[in-house]
């Protein structure tokens, strides 16, 4: 591979293909674009499917093992812990995936070497800077007992994620979807069922939140390792002998915000946890986070299908070809709505038993699950709104709404809380969702011109 000096654009302005062969070869391009993202969706599909039975098992087993009260320390501090790994990973486990494409699609190796070296080195420095200043900041805070120790050892593993998620998504990029994804969703996770199994047996009695966090560390750990071995059997790269460039002032205008979005996105995700612990109500964090992580099984076939989606985005939207690029968002719409829908109602109907499972105190997430399961379904009928605007270079105008409604969703889960306890945060937490979307929907019809999601269907052909 030789190195290619002149710097690719990575945003093209959208339009007519350049090649200007017509309707056919939007159709082609389209199609094209579809069943590649179809074919890579029904693999990651099964993946994720697998990651997250592994994550309900990891789920089950934690909170049956180790109390509802222990459950909702341990849920209060991975809350904390994943707002900091998505600051660690600095927007690069997003902004790979709109890079290596473009790098790879112009033969830019040295570009796509050095873009990757950049955001390895500079997670590691952001993630250990982070984890020091957090113990620090805890050490000096001296909160109670029961969270002190848990709080250290959850920023702990801080790092450890940050690296797998920028890992992975290397591989994501050029099209591993296997190799990406096994790590972290099944391994990780695997490994905090197995752990936290051993150390119940061996012990003989309930294990504390403190050691179902020592589990988890060690999974991220065992899944770094992982994924690192499966860069070097993948070689998504190109090989040492091409040196690597660096373009850092774009890829800092890129990953700033994009690092904004991933962050306030996961405390938008984890308000509700976050508020209801900060609130002295531990034992209720754990109930809601369970329902919450319940729910999220609804977005499952979009999570997958956004496996090859992100990427197909940059492609499309670099080549300038705005109407593959409309039929790629609407089919991949429909089909993560038909299986987001068919997978809403099962948990909907037995959400009495499925919450019950984890234990008799659980039972009051019945509600909350059933609210948030609502609201998923309608979120992801607008599709995969976030990726088309960080995907074709507007990550600024996305962070900008993401940061609105996170601090909308702190605002008004606070006051519900007052008065409705859990049920109170599930209805913030799915009021707010729906106004990011439909926000996020009015933004990419008025600047891209592009119908989100099943929104196409009603909108005049053009």
């Amino acid at each position: 591979m030789k190195p290619m000096k002149t710097v690719p654009a990575v945003d093209a302005p959208a339009g007519e293909p350049a090649d200007g062969k017509g309707a056919e070869a939007h159709l082609f391009s389209a199609a094209a674009a579809a069943g590649r993202v179809r074919r890579g969706g029904l693999v990651a599909f099964f993946v994720y499917s697998a990651g997250y039975a592994i994550t309900y098992l990891s789920q089950l087993v934690v909170a049956r093992l180790i109390g509802v009260h222990d459950y909702g320390i341990y849920a209060y501090v991975t809350a904390w812990a994943t707002v900091l790994i998505y600051v660690s990973t600095l927007g690069f486990d997003v902004a790979l995936l709109r890079f290596v494409p473009v790098y790879r699609a112009k033969e830019a190796w040295a570009l796509m070497r050095g873009v990757v070296r950049y955001a390895r080195r500079s997670v590691a420095v952001v993630g250990l800077t982070l984890t020091l200043a957090s113990a620090c900041l805890m050490l000096a805070w001296q909160p109670d007992d029961d969270l002190a120790v848990p709080f250290l050892i959850g920023f702990a593993a801080v790092p450890f994620v940050a690296l797998l998620r920028v890992q992975c998504t290397v591989l994501r990029a050029s099209g591993a979807v296997v190799a990406a994804l096994a790590p972290d969703r099944i391994v990780r996770e695997g490994s905090l069922v197995v752990l936290v199994t051993i150390a119940t047996l061996l012990v003989g009695r309930q294990i504390s939140a403190q050691w179902a966090l020592t589990a988890a560390l060690a999974g991220a750990v065992t899944g770094l390792l992982l994924a690192h071995y499966a860069m070097r059997t993948h070689h998504p790269l190109p090989g040492p002998e091409v040196p690597p460039e660096y373009d850092t002032a774009a890829w800092r205008n890129a990953a700033l915000p994009l690092m904004i979005a991933g962050a306030t996105e996961v405390l938008l995700n984890r308000t509700g946890v976050i508020v209801l612990g900060w609130m002295d109500h531990t034992t209720e964090a754990g109930i809601y986070s369970l329902a919450f992580n319940v729910a999220l099984l609804v977005t499952l076939p979009r999570v997958a299908v956004n496996t090859l989606f992100a990427p197909a985005i940059s492609s499309l939207h670099a080549a300038g070809d705005r109407h593959a690029l409309q039929a790629l968002v609407q089919r991949t719409a429909q089909w993560t709505l038909a299986a987001a829908a068919a997978i809403a109602a099962v948990i909907f109907v037995v959400a009495e038993p499925l919450m019950s499972s984890f234990g008799t105190a659980y039972g009051e997430g019945v509600v909350p699950l059933r609210i948030l399961l609502v609201a998923q379904v309608l979120a992801v009928g607008a599709g995969s709104q976030l990726y088309v605007m960080t995907m074709t270079g507007h990550e600024r105008s996305a962070a900008t709404l993401l940061v609105g409604a996170a601090g909308a969703n702190i605002v008004v889960s606070l006051v519900l809380v007052q008065f409705f306890g859990v049920a109170g945060a599930a209805l913030g937490s799915a009021g707010t969702l729906l106004a990011w979307n439909a926000a996020m929907a009015l933004w990419i019809w008025r600047r891209l011109g592009l119908a989100p999601g099943l929104l196409r269907l009603a909108a005049p052909r053009s």
